[in-house]
């Protein structure tokens, strides 16, 4: 094991046809959104996410993935603040997703919108909270529940490409029958899924299809929301305050979390024999498997980005791939098949 070229910035791929070389890990920005919305993750100090912002950057990270929804702008906010110090040329790529609002009078409500009008309002404010004046990736966060169609929302993304509002467009939980409907008028530049040793439904459809029409795939939640960090037990699940989304999910739940755990230990092993965190490991394993650009990974301080930045560059071998996939099989644990 080569630990010096774990200390080296992340390794980069090219985004699909974006002209965009990006870090093979990104700054999730969902958990510095903070408390006080529908899936906060508890109390979070803004200063500690500049902090891990600005340490993911040195580190050679070179992009941040946010959301209009987290925090009710306030993830955008932040990002924004980390930005604004840095030289032009330092700064990493912007990426944020619309599609989402709330009710100004709710802050507990989450409505999925695809109306044109809707969709060029969120960019505009986007590109407010940001401080920009183009968003490098925009993408729809989710299909829509309003009754609009995907050939509306995603004409409007088109749209706002051609404008110059954004540099590219992509789609975020959406499948391979709607990523084959969108490219028929016009390129789906990227695709966000989940994907994690325990969430693998994509391997089966979304990211052949990305393969086959060169489109950029960027995952989220490599680590499960920290189940596969190495950090979770069943007694910490249990003392997750209650403005933590997760401590009502059934990932982290009865037999669920037991499984869940069984698979985060087969990457103890794994993380001692390279030397690194488990972090890094689950990591690792999401990159490892075909089709996937980059993968987003969530910190809320700069202690956290260095638990999983060496992933990037990490190589699994085949005995610590096949340790991992008799954890996921014996404990039936996740969905979806195992990669080769």
């Amino acid at each position: 094991m080569n630990t010096a070229a774990l200390d080296t910035p992340p390794m980069t791929s090219p985004l699909g046809t974006t002209g965009m070389e990006i870090s093979r890990v990104g700054f999730g920005a969902w958990a510095i959104g903070g408390p006080d919305w529908a899936v906060g993750w508890g109390a979070q100090d803004d200063a500690d996410s500049v902090r891990a912002i600005r340490h993911a950057v040195e580190r050679g990270v070179n992009w941040i993935d946010t959301a209009a929804i987290y925090g009710l702008g306030h993830s955008e906010e932040v990002v924004a603040k980390a930005l604004a110090e840095m030289p032009e040329g330092e700064r990493p790529y912007v990426f944020t997703k619309c599609g989402q609002v709330w009710a100004p009078n709710d802050r507990q409500s989450k409505l999925r919108m695809g109306r044109r009008e809707s969709i060029v309002a969120e960019c505009e404010a986007s590109l407010r909270r940001l401080r920009v004046e183009r968003i490098d990736l925009l993408q729809m966060h989710w299909p829509a529940e309003d009754g609009t169609a995907l050939d509306e929302y995603w004409g409007a993304l088109l749209d706002l490409k051609a404008a110059g509002k954004v540099r590219a467009v992509g789609l975020s939980n959406h499948n391979a029958d709607q990523l084959a409907a969108a490219e028929a008028m016009g390129h789906v530049d990227t695709l966000q899924p989940p994907l994690s040793a325990l969430k693998r439904d994509a391997v089966a459809r979304e990211l052949p299809w990305c393969l086959a029409h060169d489109t950029g795939v960027i995952v989220y939640s490599p680590m499960q929301s920290g189940l596969l960090s190495g950090a979770f037990s069943a007694e910490r699940v249990a003392g997750l305050a209650g403005d933590d989304w997760r401590s009502r999910h059934p990932d982290f739940t009865g037999e669920n979390l037991t499984r869940n755990l069984t698979v985060a230990a087969a990457m103890k092993p794994v993380a001692e024999r390279h030397g690194v965190s488990q972090a890094a490991v689950a990591v690792a394993w999401v990159l490892a498997v075909p089709g996937v650009t980059g993968a987003i990974v969530g910190a809320r301080s700069p202690a956290q980005v260095d638990g999983w930045v060496s992933g990037a560059n990490l190589a699994l071998t085949d005995e610590d791939r096949a340790g991992i996939a008799a954890a996921i099989r014996e404990g039936s644990a996740g969905s979806g098949p195992i990669p080769d």
